[in-house]
């Protein structure tokens, strides 16, 4: 009999499930995002968390025929969404609940993760990435974080000062009318304008830090003044972030002698972001080594979160030997 483990996430996005064999291959992936009324860019705590309560035994329902006539050996959840002690999001607490409450029932154990090792974790998943030392860079809606993986320590580097790469893409995007979260619809139209590199990039900390609120204000001045196509503007922010996203990269090589770099995260999974970020990257440090994730697990999803569960596991049961 197939004996997996389950992989619980509640983000501030989407309500995740995923299964993976105790081996570590992918078995299923069941999610679905957070419903965000036309012109919000996004939702309180309280609701979220509420929504990921009504949501989430949907989702297991999915599960649970896909993986019908298997044996589920340990379940994992994402507890908060990083591994510093006072990282701390309401919204963790449901899938958290679901999941000490799964294990409990079967008797089996529970093992706890972070989110943003949970989006690292999956975008390993097909990337290339060769054993070793690596860089990861998490972009979403709520992280824009350069860090250093040896082994199992992750250790910050860099990151923004202010807005996410995520945030400027939704604040840019519903400004423009599109629904939230925006990044594939402000993808869509970026593809149809040009950029002249008009947003300056603004870093700190030798390049390992950026600034994202200047850009958004003079993106939203554009905006409002109709001084811009719309297709323009959505082009000037994914050249920017390229031109954010490579600087940072390569300080981050030059600061640590890493040569290879993982990109894990929502904004990640935009083809459109690859190619320009791989163009900037040949241009400036054709030795440093760029992988991404696969686009379905670069987005919010509870896969790494399951692959780290069967780690833990294997890692037990060696223990126990």
């Amino acid at each position: 009999m197939t004996r997996v483990v389950v992989g619980l996430d509640t983000s501030c996005y989407t309500t995740s499930v995923a299964a993976v064999t105790v081996e570590g291959e992918v078995v299923a992936s069941c999610r679905r995002l957070l419903p965000v009324r036309q012109g919000e860019r996004g939702l309180r705590q309280s609701e979220a968390l509420f929504i990921h309560v009504r949501q989430l035994p949907e989702r297991l329902e999915e599960l649970a025929h896909a993986i019908r006539g298997m044996e589920i050996a340990a379940v994992c959840v994402s507890r908060r969404p990083r591994d510093e002690e006072e990282s701390y999001m309401p919204v963790f607490h449901a899938g958290d609940a679901q999941g000490r409450g799964l294990a409990a029932m079967l008797g089996v154990p529970c093992f706890a993760s972070t989110h943003q090792r949970g989006h690292i974790a999956a975008a390993m998943v097909d990337s290339g990435i060769a054993p070793g030392p690596l860089l990861a860079l998490h972009l979403s809606g709520g992280t824009t974080e350069l860090l250093a993986l040896w082994g199992e320590e992750l250790t910050l580097l860099g990151g923004t000062l202010d807005l996410h790469a995520g945030q400027l893409v939704d604040r840019v995007g519903v400004a423009l009318g599109l629904p939230f979260p925006a990044g594939p619809h402000l993808e869509t139209l970026a593809l149809a304008g040009q950029a002249e590199a008009l947003l300056p990039v603004n870093m700190a900390d030798g390049g390992l830090r950026c600034h994202f609120s200047g850009a958004e204000s003079q993106a939203q001045r554009w905006i409002a003044a109709g001084a811009m196509p719309k297709e323009n503007v959505a082009r000037e922010v994914y050249d920017l972030l390229a031109r954010t996203v490579a600087r940072m990269l390569c300080a981050g090589a030059e600061t640590t002698g890493i040569r290879q770099a993982l990109l894990a995260g929502g904004v990640a999974s935009s083809p459109l972001f690859r190619e320009l970020v791989t163009a900037r990257i040949a241009k400036r440090d054709r030795g440093l080594r760029v992988c991404f994730g696969k686009p379905e697990y670069s987005g919010d999803n509870a896969v790494g979160i399951a692959l780290i569960g069967a780690a833990r596991y294997r890692r037990m049961k060696e223990n126990e030997e």
